[in-house]
């Protein structure tokens, strides 16, 4: 886990792991579900190795580390750039095979900036598409933009991932 502490509860057979915001999780275990709460501006990505079963989830709140150095060294998750090749990092020590990877993101939406002005939800996607072209990988699906808030949560035991906004929830 990086970037502060976890919760961890049992329900049913799977056991939640839930994400914060600026953290980042690492699985290997079939029987867990990783879930981040609130994504608004933030965006949450999960990428997911189906042969290895390796995968992972982040919940990066900021675009660029540069403007924040520092912070971005003690917690990479915090910022899309650092957190989502940190994240790719985790899943390939892990087990994961680059060429394998399911790539799939949920946030970047703008709840309340209705004017437009500030964009770090649209920001936020667009770091992310460039991290990931930089390291030849491509999204698998994505849920961003507008002004819901959405959970993303990520079962490792096949590498299902599904999104919750207003109630509803989707396979992403």
């Amino acid at each position: 886990m990086v970037g502060g502490a976890e919760t961890i509860t049992h329900t049913e057979s799977l056991t939640r792991r839930v994400v914060g915001i600026s953290q980042m999780a690492v699985s290997t275990d079939p029987g867990e579900l990783l879930v981040t709460y609130s994504l608004g501006s933030c965006v949450g990505v999960t990428i997911y190795d189906p042969q290895a079963r390796v995968g992972g989830l982040v919940h990066c709140l900021l675009p660029l580390s540069r403007q924040e150095p520092e912070k971005a060294k003690k917690n990479p998750a915090m910022f899309t750039d650092s957190g989502v090749v940190a994240l790719i990092q985790g899943v390939l020590d892990a087990g994961a095979s680059r060429e394998n990877l399911h790539v799939k993101v949920a946030g970047g939406a703008s709840p309340l900036d209705t004017c437009g002005r500030f964009k770090i939800g649209e920001r936020n996607v667009t770091v992310l598409r460039k991290v990931l072209w930089k390291n030849d990988l491509m999204l698998a699906a994505e849920d961003v933009g507008g002004t819901q808030p959405r959970t993303l949560s990520l079962y490792m035991d096949r590498g299902r991932c599904t999104v919750r906004t207003a109630g509803q929830e989707v396979d992403l």
